[in-house]
């Protein structure tokens, strides 16, 4: 994981706004989890203990990492359908990526779609393989019209 935090640390941007770090801090939670099978409350008292972690949404994290983990498995079997190769066949980053984003989809109705999305498509773009974020744009625009139809209509 530290090839994440030193792409992080490579492409810091001063306009990550508290939400955004609470998300990259819960992909590398979810990256941990994913690897390493740690527990959750133990990944979010290390995370919460890394540089940088003051300018996170702090709640938001806990929430996502916590809740991501516990709705893991549903999570993936509603991504499976959507997805051209197997979960295991998934880098660890676009996986724990999308497991974020479904979650947001189906349990944070207040972040619109498209900030899902474009969120997802970021850190997919900042920590994950070459053409990572176009393969996860496009799994969750699939997504999007399953999980939040009214919202995703006009498409």
């Amino acid at each position: 994981m530290n090839a994440v935090r030193d792409a992080a640390a490579r492409t810091a941007a001063p306009a990550r706004s508290a939400r955004r770090r609470a998300r990259e801090f819960a992909l590398q939670g979810i990256y941990q989890w994913q690897l390493a099978g740690n527990e959750p409350a133990a990944i979010i008292q290390h995370l919460s203990e890394v540089e940088g972690f003051g300018k996170a949404d702090a709640k938001y994290f806990t929430g996502l990492v916590r809740e991501t983990v516990v709705h893991a498995h549903d999570l993936d079997q509603t991504l499976a359908p959507l997805l051209d190769r197997t979960l295991a066949e998934l880098s660890p980053v676009e996986h724990a990526v999308l497991l974020i984003a479904a979650f947001e989809f189906a349990h944070r109705p207040e972040v619109p779609y498209r900030v899902v999305i474009n969120e997802a498509v970021e850190l997919a773009k900042t920590y994950g393989g070459a053409d990572g974020h176009k393969y996860v744009n496009g799994v969750l625009d699939r997504l999007a019209a399953q999980l939040r139809p009214v919202e995703t209509g006009a498409r």
